[in-house]
């Protein structure tokens, strides 16, 4: 697959993908659904990145994280009230260079993907589900007390890599947490900054918190 160097990226505060991932997404203002009839007539390709401020989320010019993920549409729905129903599948992650200018509703920007050409390999890297027990407990801890319902079971039957990036995707976490998780390198690296994030929450926290 040859991977292009100017990309349309999709703002998405608070929400990541990973490579091997997929994630269903309902698209309904106008930038991006134009932004996905383009991509339905070339690589059917999307960069997902997440914008820096909340607040700021809906501006054009809110600023951007540095990285994010490319995907590929492989599924496509539109509804009768003009919405569009995608499924995203990770590809691998990316570094944006530059925003590129351009008369197009949507952002677009020129990006390289080097440090993360092992997100293609079909490799698994070697951890066990047995290094992940204590992670999988506090995480499932934490998940009930915000109110998430997760299908364990159904997660263990997965690779241990699909494992841990489903729930570092899913996860109650904030949009710089997400953030570090989406830019560490390597699955056993991601797996310990889980446990790092896991452990300077107090599960009291979470019995207090409103999901908004």
């Amino acid at each position: 697959m040859k991977l292009p160097k100017k990309i349309a990226v999709f703002p998405l505060s608070n929400f990541i993908i990973f490579p091997k991932t997929t994630v269903p997404l309902n698209i309904f203002e106008p930038r991006y659904i134009e932004m996905v009839n383009d991509s339905m007539k070339s690589e059917k390709l999307i960069g997902m990145i997440q914008p820096k401020t909340v607040k700021k989320v809906k501006k054009l010019d809110s600023e951007l994280y540095d990285i994010g993920c490319l995907g590929k549409i492989t599924s496509f729905k539109e509804t009768n009230d003009g919405r569009y129903l995608i499924d995203l599948k990770g590809i691998i992650r990316f570094k944006i260079n530059r925003e590129i200018k351009s008369e197009k509703k949507y952002r677009e920007c020129e990006v390289n993907y080097d440090t993360y050409l092992e997100d293609l390999n079909e490799k698994k890297e070697d951890l066990k589900f047995s290094d992940l027990e204590l992670i999988f407990k506090d995480l499932k801890s934490l998940f009930e007390k915000r109110g998430f319902i997760i299908n364990w079971k159904a997660l263990e039957k997965q690779s241990l890599d699909e494992t841990i990036n489903a729930l570092a995707m899913a996860s109650p976490f904030s949009l710089e947490e997400k953030q570090v998780l989406l830019e560490a390198v390597s699955l056993d690296l991601r797996k310990n900054k889980i446990a790092e994030i896991l452990s300077t929450y107090t599960f009291d926290q979470f019995q207090n918190t409103t999901l908004q």
